[in-house]
């Protein structure tokens, strides 16, 4: 039966219905015209089947819990990204699971931010081509996704309340380009919306959002769903582009929108629209059958999908420091410390948190490799914040009769976790203890890392010969930990976000977490590495870092083109050369630099990036092509993205404060931009305009001789000091140009006023 027919056959009770849940996890059934039960859950790094869709149950099914976002983006690989979202979609058939709520593409504003470990990264370019490669995976089976939460869901404090207060081009160049890209790569089949205010209006409701931006611009053919109680009002909801509430059952709100419907305060065509994308999804997850006949029964190979749990930690292992001392060979004493070592630490908490199907114990894992060497174990910390010298002493004790220290160190949930923001960058104080008590005995000190965001290490880092970030790090974690340790792969991750030196450093420090139901993105543009470069601070560590066991030349950089319209794009090229003696991947990122713009831009955006895997000596050709969107930024004042003629440099770069070589190239604009010109423009916008430039620059001349008479030039290249003593044209030229003439006209045939409207009528006719 066609849609629109099942439509008109359904009364206004059921299409309200429809557009609320039926339980925790499942869309309303219309049995009597066929239409069956959707059913969802948790994700994005597994799937939090629980037993009853029909409860809220806190325990779920067993499942692979893969490595979280910190992790995914570390790896830069999106067709591993893409092959773990295949796996996904095989356990949601077999668990009988229509659509996984995930993934998760909001901009890691703040390393405070308690849900960042479920976010891909602070740059939009690298988290939206992550979320669409995932979605892309999943949805190539059969199974739905649910692209969240949209948008600027950026902390868990007030997150149910406060308004993410954000101007237009900020919101459009940096919070919402990842959404953008999934939904116009991958199509996701639901859009999840945040709990979160965006400029006051709650994102459940947001028309501009989710009606005029997510459907109408961007041609989101999707169902939006709610995050789990993010609906205040069900009408303005629907008025605003929320299809489907969540969780149900809800009685009331499906009564207010009979309510509303028959009283003529929501048109039924809206309630329709909602009801017909609903149906077209529901329908859509039907035709892949799941389960066994039905049922949660069904199987998935367990072995394979923890093998590639591992794989995919391997490669978002990040080497952030090594004095030489990995890959590990030889030793013939290892003192294994931190509880983390034996109670492995892979992901976090809240509604992501899976049910592992197995989980690779770090400690065993290590055993498992470390042939005839001795190994011994230290707790090193306890489970709680409390501090305790007689497990550091123990620590120490086995430290020094090693021949080396493997420090397994965990931020503990009670420090991380989705519900609660962080309040430092810290790890704990007994942590930092330890670290900084066993560095002094033993030189030969590795700290292996378990967290989802960054940390502050400047009180220990000089001490300690390597580290290694091991991210939440999934159930296979251990595994991957342990073969990078001992050289079995090549550690090749590199981070998807900025460590700074310390909190105070950070770009929203000052507007975070914000008050009085509202927080300011004051630091507009200008997040992660964008704003460390403005600033021209120093990090801890840079966005786009990461060490290898091999190095890696970057020669012969070429593009297609040293002239090129922005239509066309150009293409990037560079040859990299595995210089070592081991098997390595790297990641080549290209940034771009806008020499001279209208508006204020970043120094350098990442535009473009590719992994290439090189055996030793060997070199390959690495291509990236760039499109218009790699040099447009969005105009406010045009409401759209725009280009400009001029020069552009494309860094090519192994990190973001690592580049290896800049070529120049100049991009001609085909973009004929309406004139936006108005009576407060000032002197400099009308020569800046062509058509302003066209009808006023015969006056500008005129303008500027008048001026300097009047007040003289106040500069020396005129051979005086002027008569007040300042050059008035630069101070004229940022004045409005009515405001300019105000001045003269004694000089003008016509009051300045109608002079400007009279301009101004030339240049929009």
């Amino acid at each position: 039966m066609k849609i629109q027919t099942i439509i008109e056959q359904m009364t206004l009770e059921e299409k309200a219905a429809l557009c609320t849940g039926a339980s925790a996890w499942t869309t309303t059934p219309v049995e009597r015209l066929d239409v069956p039960e959707m059913i969802v859950s948790d994700g994005p790094h597994g799937v939090r089947r629980v037993p009853n869709v029909h409860e809220m149950a806190l325990e779920s099914l067993p499942a692979t819990c893969f490595p979280t976002a910190s992790c995914l983006a570390s790896t830069w690989d999106v067709d591993l990204i893409h092959q773990m979202g295949e796996a996904l979609a095989e356990e949601c058939i077999a668990l009988n699971v229509d659509v996984l709520l995930g993934p998760g593409a909001n901009m890691k504003r703040s390393p405070l931010g308690g849900r960042n470990f479920e976010y891909f990264s602070e740059d939009p370019y690298l988290a939206g081509e992550m979320a669409a490669s995932f979605i892309n995976g999943v949805q190539s089976k059969g199974v739905g996704t649910s692209l969240k939460h949209y948008a600027a869901n950026n902390q868990e404090f007030q997150r149910f309340s406060i308004s993410a207060e954000i101007d237009e081009r900020t919101l459009r160049e940096i919070y919402l380009p990842a959404f953008e890209k999934a939904v116009k790569q991958a199509q996701p089949w639901t859009v999840m919306c945040a709990y979160n205010k965006v400029n006051g209006t709650f994102a459940s409701e947001h028309d501009i959002l989710l009606n005029k931006i997510l459907k109408d611009e961007w041609g989101f053919a999707g169902l939006v769903v709610s995050d789990w109680g993010a609906v205040r009002d069900r009408v303005a909801a629907l008025k605003g582009g929320l299809d489907w509430e969540m969780p149900g059952p809800q009685g009331r709100r499906v009564q207010e929108v009979v309510t509303a419907v028959r009283s003529g305060k929501l048109d039924e065509a809206v309630l329709d629209e909602s009801v017909r994308r609903i149906l077209r999804i529901v329908f859509m997850a039907a035709e892949t059958p799941k389960g066994s006949n039905g049922s949660i029964g069904g199987e998935f190979d367990v072995d394979a999908h923890h093998e590639l749990a591992h794989h995919i930690a391997t490669e978002g292992l990040v080497l952030l420091k090594n004095d030489g001392i990995l890959p590990l060979k030889g030793q013939q004493q290892i003192a294994v410390i931190g509880r983390s070592a034996e109670q492995a630490h892979f992901q976090g908490g809240g509604s992501s948190h899976i049910n592992p199907t197995k989980v690779a114990v770090p400690f065993k894992e290590l055993k498992a490799q470390a042939g005839d060497a001795e190994i011994t174990y230290a707790q090193g910390y306890p489970t709680d914040d409390s501090f305790r010298q007689d497990l550091i002493d123990e620590a120490v004790t086995l430290a020094q009769a090693a021949d080396v220290a493997v420090l397994y160190i965990a931020l503990p949930t009670f420090k991380e976790s989705e519900g609660y923001d962080r309040t430092d960058l810290d790890l704990t104080d007994q942590q930092v203890a330890l670290i900084k008590a066993v560095a002094r005995v033993q030189p030969q000190t590795v700290v292996v890392l378990n967290n989802g965001a960054p940390l502050a290490m400047s009180a220990w880092i000089d001490e300690v010969a390597a580290v290694l970030e091991g991210w939440m790090m999934g159930q296979a974690g251990g595994t991957a930990v342990a073969d990078t340790l001992f050289g079995k792969v090549n550690p090749s991750g590199k981070l998807a976000e900025t460590f700074p030196l310390k909190l105070a450093d950070t770009p929203a420090h000052l507007n975070w977490p914000g008050d009085a139901g509202k927080v300011h993105y004051g630091e507009g543009l200008f997040i992660g590495y964008r704003y460390y470069d403005a600033k021209e601070l120093p990090v801890l560590f840079p966005f786009g870092y990461g060490l290898s066991y091999t190095t890696f030349e970057y020669s012969n950089p070429q593009v297609s083109a040293k002239t090129f319209k922005d239509l066309g794009g150009v293409t990037v090229s560079v040859e990299v050369t595995n210089t070592g003696d081991v098997f390595g991947k790297e990641t080549v990122q290209v940034y771009v630099c806008d020499k001279q713009s209208g508006l204020v831009r970043p120094y350098k955006e990442l535009k473009g990036f590719a992994k290439v895997a090189l055996q030793p000596g060997e070199t390959k050709t690495v291509s990236i092509d760039l499109d218009f969107r790699a040099f447009a930024y969005y105009h406010p004042e045009y409401r759209q993205w725009i280009t400009e003629d001029g020069e552009f440099d494309l860094l090519i770069a192994a990190s973001a404060a690592d580049v290896r070589h800049a070529l120049t190239v100049t991009l001609e604009s085909t973009l004929e931009l309406p004139c936006i010109l108005d009576k407060e423009s000032t002197v400099r916008e009308w020569m800046a305009d062509a058509r302003g430039q066209a009808v006023f620059g015969p006056f500008y001349t005129q303008m500027e001789a008048e001026a300097r008479k009047m007040f003289g030039s106040g500069d020396e290249r005129y051979g005086n000091d002027g008569a007040i003593g300042m050059d008035i044209m630069e101070m004229f030229n940022d004045m409005p140009l009515v405001s300019v003439l105000m001045f003269q006209q004694h000089t003008l045939p016509t009051h300045p006023e109608d002079m400007v409207a009279d301009l101004l009528q030339q240049v929009h006719n």
